[in-house]
């Protein structure tokens, strides 16, 4: 079914919020939100619990029956339809969540940056290891909506599980462009070098020569891999340094600021309270 190009097609809004951002829902048939021809920012996982239907993504059809999982991209323009008792359930989470893991793996999120190439939407279902993803979208589902002590880092690392799991047994190897491999090789080495002195005031043209590219291919090359920019990256990591340190040291406030590349307290106040949740005292007073 092509895309009418007169009719508006909607950017849904996903209110994520910082400290926490994803969601987790579970809905019966399709709601109104998903009837209608839409995109958005976050990264989708759609489980198939009962029933069935269809998606249209980017023009093109996808069946779908109970067990089914799909992935759908930032920015895909997509459609579902019921046939039957369906019941969906929906993660959505902002790219930016795990940009951290992408120290370890950066090719944590590739599931859905290349789908289309190495990867399908509709996960292959004669695959054996389907309805173990199955089992832990649901485990996810049902870890998030109790909402019990530490249930953030167990959906967290859940995730983390899903994706690599995805990674390792749904990627179709034939379709692997070297381009391709060079590139996340070359952000790799930009993200070891951050680390390496988070406290440098780097700049994202400094960043950029370093990758031997300019800013803005660099910059797209960066939040294509890593789901975030450069920068916004770098405030995340030096916040997540600043965590540990304030759990860890009785180092001052203002020193950990320093340390972590902030040159300014106020500046690292507004940023922790912004990404954290708290205040850097609110997270000392708790340790």
């Amino acid at each position: 079914m092509p895309v009418n190009p007169s009719a508006p097609v909607t950017r849904d809004l996903i209110d994520l919020p910082p400290t926490f951002p994803i969601l987790i829902s579970q809905t019966q048939g399709v709601s109104p939100l998903f009837q209608r021809l839409h995109w958005h920012t976050t990264l989708e996982i759609n489980y198939i619990s009962r029933g069935s239907g269809y998606y249209l993504i980017n023009g093109m059809r996808y069946d779908f029956q109970e067990g089914d999982i799909i992935l759908i991209n930032s920015n895909d323009l997509h459609r579902a339809f019921e046939n039957e008792e369906l019941i969906m359930t929906v993660i959505m989470f902002d790219p930016a969540y795990f940009a951290l893991e992408q120290r370890y793996d950066t090719e944590l999120l590739i599931p859905f940056r290349e789908i289309g190439m190495r990867f399908d939407n509709l996960l292959d279902r004669g695959h054996p290891m389907l309805t173990r993803l199955g089992g832990a979208i649901e485990e996810m589902r049902s870890e998030f909506s109790r909402r019990e002590p530490h249930y953030e880092a167990i959906v967290r690392s859940q995730l983390v599980q899903f994706m690599a799991f995805v990674n390792r047994y749904f990627a179709k190897e034939k379709d692997r462009r070297s381009s391709h491999i060079r590139g996340m090789e070359t952000i790799r080495e930009v993200l070891n070098q951050i680390e390496a002195d988070i406290a440098y005031p780097w700049t994202l043209k400094e960043l950029a020569a370093t990758a031997h590219l300019s800013p803005s291919r660099f910059s797209a090359l960066f939040v294509q891999t890593v789901g975030t920019s450069p920068m916004d990256y770098l405030i995340q990591l030096r916040l997540s340094v600043a965590v540990n340190l304030l759990e860890t040291t009785d180092k001052k406030i203002i020193e950990v600021a320093e340390e972590c590349g902030f040159r300014n307290l106020s500046n690292f106040n507004r940023l922790f309270k912004q990404h954290i949740g708290k205040m850097p005292s609110e997270l000392r007073l708790h340790h």
